[in-house]
């Protein structure tokens, strides 16, 4: 069973819906007890940092995830939620997980071709890091982003893949049984499932 923790943040019935088209279990829940004793976990998200990690912490959540993570339940984080899987975001003052060495920035305007908007929207070729378990083994792999931040990894190994936008960045992270993708897996057609395929396989 894969539980998609609900918080009121975006749209996780179409993460359930590409899961369950893909053959696998997953349920929807904001039920602290649940997400303690989930086997696997996805964090989904659209929205402002403070504003989703204090949603976790009205919701009781929060606590339960923390000590899920470090029991070494596997967690994949999506757009927002991989952001939280930071220590800490520009965008916002509250902490976040810090599960993941790492900073969620803003894009860097100064190094941005004006022509280029912030938010970044749509499609983009993603790069990913062979050597992470979460890679996946696709050509020409391409996912759709909606995002005004992205992961800043203080260690190069805990990148799990990269895109363009302006300037090289990270789009997804790994360590140990923490994974985050900047990107809507459950928005990129047949690069998406590939993406849930495999972490439901891990």
């Amino acid at each position: 069973m894969i539980t998609i923790v609900d918080y009121d943040a975006g749209n996780p019935r179409s993460i359930i819906n590409m899961l369950h088209y893909l053959g696998h279990r997953a349920e929807l829940t904001g039920d602290p007890d649940k997400v303690a004793k989930a086997d696997r976990l996805i964090l989904p998200g659209v929205g402002k940092f403070d504003w989703g990690m204090q949603r976790l912490h009205d919701k009781g959540l929060s606590a339960p995830l923390d000590e899920a993570v470090k029991r070494g339940v596997p967690m994949l984080g999506i757009c927002l939620g991989a952001q939280l899987l930071t220590r800490g975001s520009d965008e916002g003052q509250l902490p976040g997980f810090g599960w993941v060495p790492a900073r969620t920035v803003a894009f860097d305007r100064a190094r941005l071709d004006p022509r280029l908007k912030v938010p970044h929207i749509g499609w983009a070729d993603t790069d990913w890091n062979k050597n992470h378990r979460m890679a996946v083994d696709t050509p020409e792999a391409r996912y759709y982003y909606v995002h005004s931040f992205h992961i800043a990894c203080d260690d190069p190994a805990t990148e799990l893949c990269s895109t363009q936008h302006g300037y090289r960045f990270t789009a997804g992270v790994e360590r140990d049984n923490v994974f985050g993708v900047q990107f809507h897996p459950e928005k990129s057609l047949s690069f998406g499932m590939a993406v849930l395929t495999r972490y439901a396989g891990l």
